[in-house]
Protein backbone atom coordinates (compact mmCIF):
# COMPACT_ATOMS: atom_id res chain seq x y z
CA UNK A 1 0.00 0.00 0.00
CA UNK A 2 2.87 2.20 1.02
CA UNK A 3 4.40 1.68 -2.10
CA UNK A 4 1.30 2.55 -4.62
CA UNK A 5 0.73 5.90 -2.39
CA UNK A 6 4.36 6.74 -3.63
CA UNK A 7 4.05 5.53 -7.09
CA UNK A 8 1.06 8.15 -6.96
CA UNK A 9 2.10 10.77 -5.13
CA UNK A 10 5.81 12.37 -6.48
CA UNK A 11 6.85 14.83 -8.28
CA UNK A 12 7.45 12.79 -11.73
CA UNK A 13 3.76 12.15 -11.73
CA UNK A 14 2.45 15.83 -11.58
CA UNK A 15 4.75 16.65 -14.06
CA UNK A 16 3.33 14.08 -16.22
CA UNK A 17 -0.42 15.53 -15.17
CA UNK A 18 1.12 19.37 -15.93
CA UNK A 19 2.98 17.52 -19.55
CA UNK A 20 -0.56 16.74 -20.86
CA UNK A 21 -2.11 19.97 -20.18
CA UNK A 22 0.42 21.96 -22.08
CA UNK A 23 0.07 18.83 -24.40
CA UNK A 24 -3.74 19.75 -24.68
CA UNK A 25 -4.02 23.28 -24.78
CA UNK A 26 -3.23 23.89 -28.39
CA UNK A 27 -5.48 21.08 -30.45
CA UNK A 28 -8.67 22.80 -29.88
CA UNK A 29 -7.33 26.49 -30.83
CA UNK A 30 -6.58 25.12 -34.40
CA UNK A 31 -10.36 23.49 -34.29
CA UNK A 32 -13.32 23.78 -32.62
CA UNK A 33 -12.70 27.19 -30.77
CA UNK A 34 -10.86 28.53 -34.68
CA UNK A 35 -13.45 27.63 -36.62
CA UNK A 36 -16.26 29.66 -33.62
CA UNK A 37 -13.97 32.90 -34.20
CA UNK A 38 -14.01 32.58 -38.06
CA UNK A 39 -17.71 32.04 -37.67
CA UNK A 40 -18.13 35.03 -35.88
CA UNK A 41 -15.96 37.18 -38.96
CA UNK A 42 -18.82 35.29 -41.23
CA UNK A 43 -15.52 33.24 -42.81
CA UNK A 44 -17.01 31.07 -45.47
CA UNK A 45 -18.22 27.58 -44.65
CA UNK A 46 -15.86 26.06 -47.42
CA UNK A 47 -13.06 27.78 -45.89
CA UNK A 48 -13.75 26.96 -42.49
CA UNK A 49 -14.35 23.55 -43.58
CA UNK A 50 -10.75 23.44 -45.33
CA UNK A 51 -9.16 24.43 -42.22
CA UNK A 52 -9.44 20.92 -41.03
CA UNK A 53 -6.33 20.46 -43.35
CA UNK A 54 -3.63 22.58 -40.59
CA UNK A 55 -4.06 19.43 -38.47
CA UNK A 56 -1.78 17.18 -40.84
CA UNK A 57 1.20 17.08 -38.95
CA UNK A 58 -0.70 15.27 -36.39
CA UNK A 59 -0.84 12.25 -38.17
CA UNK A 60 2.77 12.89 -39.98
CA UNK A 61 4.72 13.21 -37.15
CA UNK A 62 6.48 10.41 -37.23
CA UNK A 63 8.43 12.16 -40.55
CA UNK A 64 10.57 14.03 -38.44
CA UNK A 65 10.48 12.48 -35.06
CA UNK A 66 14.17 10.65 -35.81
CA UNK A 67 15.30 13.99 -36.27
CA UNK A 68 14.79 14.44 -32.23
CA UNK A 69 15.90 11.28 -31.49
CA UNK A 70 19.16 12.15 -33.26
CA UNK A 71 19.62 15.59 -32.42
CA UNK A 72 20.36 17.13 -28.89
CA UNK A 73 18.82 20.54 -28.14
CA UNK A 74 21.14 23.44 -27.25
CA UNK A 75 19.98 24.07 -23.89
CA UNK A 76 18.94 21.23 -21.23
CA UNK A 77 18.69 17.63 -21.56
CA UNK A 78 17.79 15.52 -24.41
CA UNK A 79 14.07 15.74 -23.96
CA UNK A 80 13.68 18.69 -21.32
CA UNK A 81 15.46 21.00 -23.95
CA UNK A 82 13.35 20.27 -26.99
CA UNK A 83 9.85 20.32 -24.85
CA UNK A 84 11.05 23.69 -23.26
CA UNK A 85 11.94 24.91 -27.38
CA UNK A 86 8.38 23.90 -28.30
CA UNK A 87 6.70 25.23 -25.59
CA UNK A 88 7.98 28.44 -26.17
CA UNK A 89 7.54 28.60 -30.09
CA UNK A 90 3.84 27.57 -29.44
CA UNK A 91 2.96 30.25 -26.95
CA UNK A 92 4.56 32.75 -29.32
CA UNK A 93 2.39 31.53 -32.64
CA UNK A 94 -0.78 30.88 -30.10
CA UNK A 95 -0.40 34.80 -29.81
CA UNK A 96 -0.03 35.69 -33.46
CA UNK A 97 -2.62 33.64 -34.04
CA UNK A 98 -4.75 35.65 -32.21
CA UNK A 99 -3.35 38.85 -33.38
CA UNK A 100 -4.50 37.41 -37.21
CA UNK A 101 -7.74 38.82 -38.90
CA UNK A 102 -9.88 35.53 -40.07
CA UNK A 103 -11.89 37.77 -42.64
CA UNK A 104 -9.06 40.30 -44.07
CA UNK A 105 -5.96 37.21 -43.62
CA UNK A 106 -7.77 33.91 -44.27
CA UNK A 107 -3.84 32.48 -45.96
CA UNK A 108 -2.46 34.61 -42.75
CA UNK A 109 -4.63 32.35 -40.27
CA UNK A 110 -3.90 28.91 -42.30
CA UNK A 111 -0.19 29.61 -41.58
CA UNK A 112 -0.17 30.54 -38.19
CA UNK A 113 -2.84 27.86 -37.43
CA UNK A 114 -0.44 25.02 -39.38
CA UNK A 115 2.92 26.48 -37.70
CA UNK A 116 0.48 25.89 -34.10
CA UNK A 117 -0.42 22.42 -35.11
CA UNK A 118 3.67 21.82 -36.29
CA UNK A 119 4.55 22.46 -32.99
CA UNK A 120 1.98 20.81 -30.94
CA UNK A 121 2.52 17.44 -32.73
CA UNK A 122 6.51 17.78 -32.08
CA UNK A 123 5.91 18.96 -28.31
CA UNK A 124 3.54 15.47 -28.47
CA UNK A 125 6.43 13.91 -29.91
CA UNK A 126 9.12 15.01 -27.26
CA UNK A 127 6.63 14.87 -24.16
CA UNK A 128 5.63 11.05 -25.07
CA UNK A 129 9.09 10.10 -25.44
CA UNK A 130 10.29 11.99 -22.16
CA UNK A 131 7.20 9.98 -19.85
CA UNK A 132 8.03 6.89 -21.45
CA UNK A 133 12.09 7.07 -20.31
CA UNK A 134 11.41 8.80 -16.80
CA UNK A 135 8.62 6.14 -15.77
CA UNK A 136 9.65 2.44 -15.08
CA UNK A 137 6.83 0.32 -16.93
CA UNK A 138 4.87 -0.72 -13.86
CA UNK A 139 4.39 3.15 -13.41
CA UNK A 140 3.45 3.82 -16.96
CA UNK A 141 -0.41 3.18 -16.66
CA UNK A 142 -0.93 5.68 -14.01
CA UNK A 143 1.52 8.37 -15.54
CA UNK A 144 -0.37 7.83 -19.09
CA UNK A 145 -4.10 8.27 -17.38
CA UNK A 146 -2.57 11.22 -15.72
CA UNK A 147 -1.61 12.74 -18.83
CA UNK A 148 -4.19 11.94 -20.79
CA UNK A 149 -6.70 13.59 -18.01
CA UNK A 150 -4.29 16.71 -18.17
CA UNK A 151 -4.50 16.51 -21.86
CA UNK A 152 -8.55 16.61 -21.04
CA UNK A 153 -9.02 19.94 -18.38
CA UNK A 154 -6.69 21.48 -21.29
CA UNK A 155 -9.13 20.84 -23.90
CA UNK A 156 -12.04 22.11 -21.44
CA UNK A 157 -9.47 25.45 -21.18
CA UNK A 158 -9.19 25.86 -24.51
CA UNK A 159 -12.46 24.85 -25.60
CA UNK A 160 -15.24 25.84 -23.22
CA UNK A 161 -13.66 27.84 -21.28
CA UNK A 162 -11.84 29.98 -24.41
CA UNK A 163 -15.87 30.66 -26.00
CA UNK A 164 -17.20 31.69 -22.88
CA UNK A 165 -14.63 34.49 -22.36
CA UNK A 166 -15.13 35.67 -25.99
CA UNK A 167 -18.59 36.07 -25.29
CA UNK A 168 -17.21 39.02 -23.02
CA UNK A 169 -13.97 39.63 -24.63
CA UNK A 170 -12.11 40.19 -28.28
CA UNK A 171 -10.84 36.89 -29.72
CA UNK A 172 -7.41 38.54 -29.77
CA UNK A 173 -7.02 38.97 -26.34
CA UNK A 174 -8.85 35.07 -25.69
CA UNK A 175 -5.91 33.77 -27.90
CA UNK A 176 -3.12 36.00 -25.56
CA UNK A 177 -4.90 34.59 -22.60
CA UNK A 178 -4.58 30.72 -23.95
CA UNK A 179 -1.08 31.46 -25.01
CA UNK A 180 0.30 32.17 -21.50
CA UNK A 181 -1.67 28.95 -20.71
CA UNK A 182 1.39 27.59 -21.77
CA UNK A 183 3.98 29.00 -19.01
CA UNK A 184 2.25 26.31 -16.68
CA UNK A 185 4.21 24.08 -19.18
CA UNK A 186 7.18 25.98 -19.42
CA UNK A 187 7.64 26.03 -15.35
CA UNK A 188 6.83 22.57 -15.32
CA UNK A 189 9.63 21.54 -18.03
CA UNK A 190 12.43 23.94 -16.17
CA UNK A 191 11.77 22.19 -12.75
CA UNK A 192 11.13 18.39 -14.26
CA UNK A 193 13.86 15.89 -13.51
CA UNK A 194 16.23 15.37 -16.19
CA UNK A 195 15.82 12.94 -18.63
CA UNK A 196 18.01 9.22 -18.31
CA UNK A 197 21.59 9.68 -19.51
CA UNK A 198 22.27 6.49 -20.12
CA UNK A 199 20.25 6.62 -23.03
CA UNK A 200 22.52 7.04 -26.21
CA UNK A 201 20.96 8.71 -28.95
CA UNK A 202 21.23 7.42 -32.77
CA UNK A 203 24.72 8.34 -33.81
CA UNK A 204 23.83 9.01 -37.41
CA UNK A 205 20.45 10.51 -38.98
CA UNK A 206 20.09 7.36 -41.06
CA UNK A 207 20.51 5.04 -38.21
CA UNK A 208 18.07 7.61 -36.50
CA UNK A 209 15.68 6.97 -39.54
CA UNK A 210 16.08 3.43 -40.42
CA UNK A 211 16.71 1.66 -36.94
CA UNK A 212 13.39 2.29 -34.98
CA UNK A 213 11.70 0.56 -38.25
CA UNK A 214 13.92 -2.70 -38.31
CA UNK A 215 14.10 -3.14 -34.57
CA UNK A 216 10.16 -2.80 -34.58
CA UNK A 217 9.52 -4.76 -37.49
CA UNK A 218 12.32 -7.77 -37.05
CA UNK A 219 10.50 -8.82 -33.41
CA UNK A 220 8.23 -11.92 -33.75
CA UNK A 221 4.26 -10.68 -34.68
CA UNK A 222 5.42 -6.82 -35.03
CA UNK A 223 2.50 -6.83 -37.77
CA UNK A 224 -0.01 -8.47 -35.09
CA UNK A 225 0.77 -5.86 -32.79
CA UNK A 226 0.50 -2.96 -35.12
CA UNK A 227 -3.21 -4.63 -35.93
CA UNK A 228 -4.08 -4.47 -32.59
CA UNK A 229 -3.37 -1.20 -32.03
CA UNK A 230 -5.21 -0.34 -34.67
CA UNK A 231 -8.12 -2.43 -33.45
CA UNK A 232 -8.25 -2.52 -29.45
CA UNK A 233 -10.46 0.87 -29.50
CA UNK A 234 -11.98 0.56 -33.34
CA UNK A 235 -15.33 -0.13 -31.87
CA UNK A 236 -15.11 2.38 -29.31
CA UNK A 237 -13.79 5.18 -31.87
CA UNK A 238 -16.97 4.07 -34.29
CA UNK A 239 -19.45 5.19 -31.90
CA UNK A 240 -17.92 8.05 -30.90
CA UNK A 241 -18.12 9.25 -33.80
CA UNK A 242 -21.78 9.40 -34.08
CA UNK A 243 -23.04 9.90 -30.56
CA UNK A 244 -24.11 13.97 -30.89
CA UNK A 245 -25.87 13.08 -33.96
CA UNK A 246 -27.37 10.57 -32.40
CA UNK A 247 -28.76 12.15 -29.02
CA UNK A 248 -30.05 15.00 -30.95
CA UNK A 249 -31.63 12.73 -32.89
CA UNK A 250 -33.47 10.85 -30.45
CA UNK A 251 -34.82 14.61 -29.17
CA UNK A 252 -32.40 15.52 -26.52
CA UNK A 253 -31.83 19.31 -26.59
CA UNK A 254 -28.31 20.92 -26.84
CA UNK A 255 -28.49 21.75 -23.38
CA UNK A 256 -28.28 18.27 -22.66
CA UNK A 257 -25.54 17.60 -24.67
CA UNK A 258 -23.67 20.44 -22.71
CA UNK A 259 -24.91 19.55 -19.54
CA UNK A 260 -24.61 16.06 -19.57
CA UNK A 261 -22.78 14.54 -22.46
CA UNK A 262 -20.26 17.20 -22.34
CA UNK A 263 -19.39 18.44 -18.73
CA UNK A 264 -20.62 15.04 -16.70
CA UNK A 265 -19.22 13.14 -19.42
CA UNK A 266 -16.00 14.41 -19.22
CA UNK A 267 -15.95 14.59 -15.13
CA UNK A 268 -16.55 10.71 -16.33
CA UNK A 269 -13.94 10.07 -18.74
CA UNK A 270 -11.42 11.81 -15.99
CA UNK A 271 -12.52 9.42 -13.19
CA UNK A 272 -12.08 6.48 -15.08
CA UNK A 273 -8.67 7.33 -16.62
CA UNK A 274 -7.58 7.63 -12.56
CA UNK A 275 -9.08 4.75 -11.51
CA UNK A 276 -7.69 2.71 -14.33
CA UNK A 277 -4.27 4.08 -13.79
CA UNK A 278 -4.45 2.72 -10.29
CA UNK A 279 -5.63 -0.76 -11.16
CA UNK A 280 -2.99 -0.82 -12.89
CA UNK A 281 -0.32 0.21 -10.39
CA UNK A 282 -2.00 -3.19 -8.94
CA UNK A 283 -2.60 -5.47 -11.40
CA UNK A 284 0.02 -5.84 -14.83
CA UNK A 285 -0.85 -4.65 -18.13
CA UNK A 286 -2.33 -7.86 -19.79
CA UNK A 287 -5.10 -8.26 -17.29
CA UNK A 288 -6.29 -4.78 -17.48
CA UNK A 289 -6.36 -4.83 -21.38
CA UNK A 290 -8.56 -7.52 -21.17
CA UNK A 291 -10.70 -5.91 -18.67
CA UNK A 292 -11.22 -2.12 -20.05
CA UNK A 293 -11.39 -3.58 -23.21
CA UNK A 294 -14.42 -5.70 -22.09
CA UNK A 295 -15.89 -2.51 -20.57
CA UNK A 296 -15.45 -0.46 -23.54
CA UNK A 297 -17.55 -3.30 -25.55
CA UNK A 298 -20.13 -3.34 -23.23
CA UNK A 299 -20.71 0.44 -22.85
CA UNK A 300 -20.72 0.90 -26.50
CA UNK A 301 -23.91 -1.61 -26.42
CA UNK A 302 -25.08 0.63 -23.82
CA UNK A 303 -26.21 2.71 -26.76
CA UNK A 304 -28.12 0.58 -28.59
CA UNK A 305 -30.04 0.17 -25.36
CA UNK A 306 -30.76 3.93 -25.07
CA UNK A 307 -31.68 3.53 -28.71
CA UNK A 308 -34.76 1.09 -27.60
CA UNK A 309 -35.69 3.24 -25.03
CA UNK A 310 -35.80 6.80 -26.58
CA UNK A 311 -35.41 9.80 -25.35
CA UNK A 312 -34.86 9.26 -21.16
CA UNK A 313 -32.52 11.38 -19.00
CA UNK A 314 -31.75 9.40 -16.83
CA UNK A 315 -30.81 6.21 -19.30
CA UNK A 316 -28.78 8.56 -21.40
CA UNK A 317 -26.99 9.99 -17.99
CA UNK A 318 -26.72 6.22 -17.09
CA UNK A 319 -24.73 5.17 -20.70
CA UNK A 320 -22.91 8.53 -20.93
CA UNK A 321 -21.53 7.83 -17.74
CA UNK A 322 -20.75 4.17 -18.37
CA UNK A 323 -19.19 4.98 -21.82
CA UNK A 324 -16.76 7.78 -20.65
CA UNK A 325 -15.34 6.11 -17.66
CA UNK A 326 -14.93 2.74 -19.48
CA UNK A 327 -13.51 4.87 -22.21
CA UNK A 328 -11.06 6.96 -20.12
CA UNK A 329 -9.95 3.18 -18.26
CA UNK A 330 -9.38 1.73 -22.09
CA UNK A 331 -7.29 4.68 -22.77
CA UNK A 332 -5.36 4.81 -19.91
CA UNK A 333 -4.24 0.99 -20.78
CA UNK A 334 -3.87 1.93 -24.62
CA UNK A 335 -1.20 4.17 -23.82
CA UNK A 336 0.75 2.83 -21.34
CA UNK A 337 0.50 -0.36 -23.82
CA UNK A 338 1.84 1.57 -26.45
CA UNK A 339 4.40 3.36 -24.38
CA UNK A 340 5.68 0.04 -23.20
CA UNK A 341 6.11 -0.93 -26.89
CA UNK A 342 8.99 1.53 -27.41
CA UNK A 343 12.79 0.88 -27.43
CA UNK A 344 14.26 3.27 -24.98
CA UNK A 345 16.61 4.34 -27.82
CA UNK A 346 14.33 5.30 -30.41
CA UNK A 347 11.64 6.26 -28.19
CA UNK A 348 10.13 9.71 -30.28
CA UNK A 349 9.93 7.52 -33.42
CA UNK A 350 8.52 4.67 -32.61
CA UNK A 351 5.98 6.40 -30.08
CA UNK A 352 4.98 8.68 -33.12
CA UNK A 353 4.72 5.99 -35.21
CA UNK A 354 2.57 3.97 -32.99
CA UNK A 355 0.15 7.13 -32.28
CA UNK A 356 0.09 7.96 -35.93
CA UNK A 357 -1.35 4.13 -36.56
CA UNK A 358 -3.91 4.24 -33.36
CA UNK A 359 -5.27 7.50 -35.25
CA UNK A 360 -6.54 5.55 -38.28
CA UNK A 361 -9.56 4.62 -36.95
CA UNK A 362 -10.82 7.62 -35.49
CA UNK A 363 -10.40 9.22 -38.86
CA UNK A 364 -10.31 6.80 -41.50
CA UNK A 365 -12.59 4.05 -40.20
CA UNK A 366 -14.84 6.16 -38.66
CA UNK A 367 -15.55 8.16 -41.89
CA UNK A 368 -18.05 5.86 -43.08
CA UNK A 369 -20.52 5.72 -39.77
CA UNK A 370 -22.79 8.31 -40.96
CA UNK A 371 -23.78 6.17 -43.64
CA UNK A 372 -23.95 2.84 -41.34
CA UNK A 373 -26.21 4.22 -39.04
CA UNK A 374 -28.05 6.00 -42.06
CA UNK A 375 -28.55 2.34 -43.80
CA UNK A 376 -28.75 0.42 -40.42
CA UNK A 377 -30.47 2.31 -38.17
CA UNK A 378 -29.01 3.65 -34.58
CA UNK A 379 -30.10 0.54 -32.73
CA UNK A 380 -28.11 -2.09 -35.13
CA UNK A 381 -25.27 0.69 -35.83
CA UNK A 382 -24.32 0.62 -32.15
CA UNK A 383 -24.74 -3.32 -32.20
CA UNK A 384 -22.23 -3.32 -35.16
CA UNK A 385 -19.72 -0.99 -32.72
CA UNK A 386 -20.11 -3.43 -30.47
CA UNK A 387 -18.78 -6.45 -32.49
CA UNK A 388 -16.55 -4.25 -33.91
CA UNK A 389 -14.24 -4.69 -31.01
CA UNK A 390 -14.67 -8.75 -30.71
CA UNK A 391 -11.11 -8.88 -33.02
CA UNK A 392 -9.14 -6.76 -31.40
CA UNK A 393 -10.14 -8.56 -27.80
CA UNK A 394 -9.47 -11.47 -29.85
CA UNK A 395 -5.65 -10.72 -30.55
CA UNK A 396 -5.16 -10.49 -26.67
CA UNK A 397 -4.83 -14.04 -26.50
CA UNK A 398 -1.84 -13.86 -28.32
CA UNK A 399 -0.62 -9.80 -27.69
CA UNK A 400 -1.55 -10.14 -23.85
CA UNK A 401 -3.09 -12.90 -22.63
CA UNK A 402 -4.75 -13.23 -19.36
CA UNK A 403 -2.21 -15.24 -17.46
CA UNK A 404 0.69 -15.12 -19.49
CA UNK A 405 3.96 -12.24 -18.47
CA UNK A 406 3.83 -9.04 -18.79
CA UNK A 407 3.44 -7.18 -23.01
CA UNK A 408 6.75 -5.30 -21.19
CA UNK A 409 8.73 -7.89 -20.15
CA UNK A 410 9.09 -9.40 -23.93
CA UNK A 411 9.80 -5.90 -25.17
CA UNK A 412 12.67 -5.40 -22.60
CA UNK A 413 14.10 -9.35 -23.63
CA UNK A 414 14.07 -7.53 -27.01
CA UNK A 415 15.66 -4.78 -26.74
CA UNK A 416 17.98 -6.08 -24.70
CA UNK A 417 18.97 -8.54 -27.35
CA UNK A 418 19.21 -6.04 -29.69
CA UNK A 419 21.78 -4.25 -27.06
Amino acid sequence: MTNMIQSILNRRMLVSLLHGFSAGIPLLLIGSTLQAWMTDANVDLTVIGMFSLVGIPYSLKFLWAPLLDRYLPPVFDRRRGWILIFQITLMVSIAMLGFSNPAASPMMIALMAFLVCFFSASQDIVIDAYRRELFEDDELGFASSLYVNGYRIAMLVSGAMALYLADHISWQMVYVIMSLMMLIGIITTIFAPSSPTNLVPPKTLQAAVVEPFIEFFKRDGALMLLLFILLYKVGDSMASAMTTPFILKTGFTKTDIAAIAKTFGMAATIGGGLLGGIIMLKIHMNKSLWIFGILQAVSTFGFSILAMVGMNHYVLTGVIAFENFSSGMGTAAYAAFMAALCNKKFTATQYALLTSFMALPRTVISSGTGYMAKNLGWEMFFIVCTLAAIPGMLLLFKIAPWKGDHIESHVDDVIKADA
